[in-house]
């Protein structure tokens, strides 16, 4: 089994690997993967590529080919979610971190997958990606955090060959917005997790069924293969009808 805790992209990222052939390797070319990411998509870095095309320094033919993928994927998510996903901010700037993370978590996976690996664990700032079985032998337990207290589980369920993602205002404040009203603030929703097929899907409508408020819920319970579990300001637990098939 190979393991490591290493901080990228402004979180720590957490990579656990059960396949006994497993070695450093496999650790240290995921999280090389991860860095390069960063260094490509990464809003607080001047020199990132989106930075740059934000500064205007690059026109679309100097893209690189990742940069065309994730666009390509941030326009359809959007007409996929009727314009509640969009990474144009408030200034007019591109911010595809509400995509990016999960399309990258899911590379990483990918990586692992294609040298043989089966069964790990992959978790970036909460979204997760997990294959086969942990070191028991079991599905691998996932708990969701009590946004209202911290150290706190609400709930705990049992995921394989899936990914995992929740959005919410109570680590990094307000920072994902209603796009058809953006000077408003959701506060009616606190926390929107979403399971999915893999985190890049469930990462991605986690975003936009936020930025729906109180309605996403209801948005992530008609997508095909998205389950989802929802806390509001009152402390009201809604999840979708399939929610159950992977708690504990």
């Amino acid at each position: 089994m190979q393991q490591s805790t290493r901080v990228l992209m402004g979180m720590p990222i957490t990579v656990k690997i059960i396949d006994p052939q497993a070695n450093t390797d496999h650790l240290d070319e995921v999280f090389a993967y991860l860095d390069f990411v960063d260094h490509k998509f990464s809003t607080y870095k001047e020199t990132s590529e989106i930075s740059q095309i934000n500064q205007h320094r690059l026109t679309p033919k100097q893209y690189s080919q990742e940069m065309i993928e994730v666009l390509n994927l941030c326009a359809e998510t959007k007409q996929l979610t009727n314009g509640y996903f969009d990474i144009e901010n408030r200034l007019g700037l591109l911010d595809p971190s509400g995509l990016v993370k999960g399309w990258a978590i899911q590379k990483s996976a990918e990586i692992l997958w294609k040298k043989g690996l089966q069964n790990f664990y992959i978790e970036a700032g909460g979204d997760v990606q997990v294959s086969g079985q942990n070191e028991r032998g079991q599905n691998w337990r996932i708990g969701i955090q009590n946004p209202f207290q911290l150290s706190e589980i609400v709930q705990v369920i049992c995921l394989t060959n899936c990914g995992l993602a929740t959005s919410g205002s109570y680590l990094r404040g307000p920072h994902i917005y209603n796009p058809q009203q953006k000077d408003q603030i959701i506060e009616d929703v606190v926390s929107l997790t979403v399971i999915g097929p893999n985190v890049y899907e469930a990462d991605r409508f986690a975003t936009a069924a936020f930025a729906m408020g109180k309605k996403g819920i209801d948005f992530i319970s008609s997508r095909e293969g998205l389950a989802g579990y929802m806390i509001d300001n009152n402390k009201v637990i809604t999840q979708t009808a399939n929610f159950a098939q992977f708690t504990d």
